[in-house]
C-alpha cells in the first residue's frame, strides 16, 4: 500500500525544509487513515484509531471505548438532568463509544473508570475515492497546522532581532518580504520615508511581532522603528554585545535624524568612540544601511538631568539648564546665535532631545527681548503669540508635548533581561 522509500524521502524533506518533526507527519498520516477507514468501513459514532509503522509500512486499526460506571450514564436524552450539581454530571450512553465497568473488567483486569479499552479491527486498505480524498485533506490540514506551529516557534524567538529577506511584491504601499519559511509584511508606516523597494531586492529589517491570524502567520517588520537602529549598532559594535557599552535611549525620525544616548560601564572605554569607530567606519556603516540620508547624533548619557539635557541638544552650545523635577520640565538658556541651532529645522532638534531625555524642554535666548516674543516658534514651526509685557524674557520655543520614555524607546538592561 505504501512506498516506504518515498515516505521516508518526504518525511526528511518536510523536516528539513519546513521544520515539521517526523512524528507530527506520522501522526497526520495515522489520523488520515483512521478517518478514511471510518468513512469507508466504520459506523457513525465509532472512535477509530490507526497505528502506522513507518519501518514496515504496516497499518493497524483499533476501536476505542471509554470505561464508564452505570451511575454516570443514562439510556435516553430525557433522563439527562437539566441543572446537574457539580460532580454529578451524566452522559448519554453510546455503545460505540462507552463500555460499562463490569464488562470492561471481563476483557481487561484492573481497568478503572475513565480508561480506554482497545478493540482490534479488521485490516482494510481498499479505500474508495471519497475516503481517499478525505484522507488527503486531513493530511494537508495537519501538515499546515504543524508548519504554522513551527513557524510561530521559530520566528517568535526572533522578535526584536534583525532579519533579512527578499522583496516579493508591493500592494497598496505595503511591501511583502520573502523570509524563506514565511512571508513578512513591511507596512507603509514602518518604511523609511523616501525609500523605494524593487522586486528581488534584499533588505534587512527588525522583526517587531509574530502572531497567528485566521489567514495564517502575520509577521510585522520595520525599518523605521528605533529598535532597528539599536540592533544595527549591536551588529557593528562588539562592546554593546559584551555589555561594556549600553544604549540607554533612542529618539528617531526615520530618514531624517536620530539621537542615541550611550553609557559605558567601564571607565576606560569611551562609549561615543566605540559607537563611531575608527575614522567613523561603524556609524557610517549604519548610516549606509539606512539609506545614507539619516543623520545620527551620538551623545553620552548622564544621571544628572541637566547635563543629559544639555548634551542632548548637541550640536548647539547651551549656556545653562534649569530643571523642575516635579513637573519634569527644563528651561534651557542659549545665546542668540545658538538659538536656531538648538531648535533645529522645524523644531526637530529640540523635539528629538525631548524624546531622548523624557523631559519637556523650553528654549530661551539670553539676548531675546520681550518685544520679540511674537517671533516665538512652536514645535511645529509656527509662530506663537508671545507675552509682550516688558522686563520678561519670552521663550523662543514652547508648547512641546511632554514625551514619554516609551517614545524614546528606552532600552535598558532590565528590558533586555526581560
Amino acid at each position: 500500500m505504501f512506498d516506504l522509500k518515498v515516505i521516508h524521502s518526504v518525511l526528511d524533506q518536510l523536516e528539513e525544509e519546513r521544520g515539521i518533526p517526523k512524528a507530527k507527519i506520522i501522526e497526520a498520516i495515522e489520523m488520515a487513515l483512521a478517518t478514511a477507514y471510518k468513512k469507508e468501513f466504520g459506523r457513525k459514532d465509532q472512535f477509530i484509531r490507526a497505528h502506522f509503522d513507518v519501518a514496515t509500512g504496516k497499518t493497524e486499526f483499533f476501536q476505542i471505548k471509554v470505561v464508564v460506571d452505570p451511575s454516570q450514564v443514562v439510556e435516553t436524552k430525557e433522563e439527562l438532568p437539566e441543572n446537574p450539581a457539580e460532580g454529578e454530571e451524566k452522559v448519554l450512553f453510546n455503545d460505540e463509544r462507552h463500555i460499562l465497568i463490569d464488562t470492561a473488567r471481563l476483557i481487561k483486569k484492573g481497568v478503572a473508570v475513565g480508561e480506554e479499552v482497545v478493540f482490534d479491527l479488521e485490516y482494510k486498505d481498499d479505500f474508495g475515492r471519497i475516503a481517499a480524498q478525505t484522507a488527503k485533506q486531513v493530511i494537508i490540514q495537519k501538515i499546515r497546522e504543524a508548519e504554522k506551529t513551527s513557524v510561530l516557534a521559530e520566528y517568535g524567538k526572533k522578535e526584536g532581532e534583525i532579519i533579512s529577506g527578499t522583496v516579493q511584491r508591493t500592494e497598496r504601499g505595503n511591501v511583502f518580504i520573502d523570509m524563506g519559511r514565511a512571508v513578512g509584511m513591511l507596512p507603509y508606516e514602518e518604511q523609511i520615508p523616501g525609500e523605494h523597494y524593487k522586486q528581488g531586492e534584499r533588505l534587512r529589517m527588525v522583526l517587531l511581532r509574530v502572531e497567528e491570524t485566521p489567514r495564517g502567520i502575520f509577521v510585522r517588520l520595520s525599518r523605521s522603528h528605533p529598535r532597528f537602529l539599536s540592533e544595527l549598532f549591536k551588529v557593528e559594535v562588539p562592546e554593546i554585545v559584551a555589555g561594556t557599552v549600553e544604549i540607554k535611549s533612542i529618539a528617531r525620525e526615520a530618514g531624517q535624524r536620530s539621537k542615541i544616548a550611550v553609557h559605558s560601564t567601564d571607565s576606560h572605554i569611551d562609549p561615543i568612540g566605540s559607537m563611531v569607530g575608527q575614522r567613523g567606519v561603524r556609524v557610517m556603516t549604519v548610516m549606509s544601511e539606512l539609506g545614507g540620508n539619516e543623520k545620527i547624533d551620538i551623545i553620552e548619557w548622564s544621571e544628572n538631568p541637566a547635563d543629559f539635557i544639555k548634551d542632548s541638544l548637541s550640536p548647539a552650545e547651551v549656556a545653562s539648564v534649569t530643571v523642575d523635577e516635579v513637573n519634569k520640565t527644563a528651561k534651557v538658556m542659549v545665546t542668540e546665535d545658538q538659538q536656531s541651532l538648538a531648535i533645529g529645522k522645524g523644531g526637530q532638534n529640540v523635539r528629538l532631545a525631548a524624546k531622548l531625555t523624557g523631559w519637556r524642554i523650553d528654549i530661551q535666548s539670553t539676548g531675546t527681548k520681550s518685544s520679540d516674543a511674537s517671533d516665538a516658534v512652536s514645535s511645529d514651526g509656527e509662530k506663537l503669540e508671545g507675552n509682550t509685557s516688558k522686563g520678561k524674557e519670552s521663550p523662543t520655543m514652547a508648547g512641546i508635548t511632554e514625551p514619554t520614555i516609551a517614545d524614546a524607546v528606552d532600552i535598558t538592561n532590565e528590558e533586555k533581561a526581560a
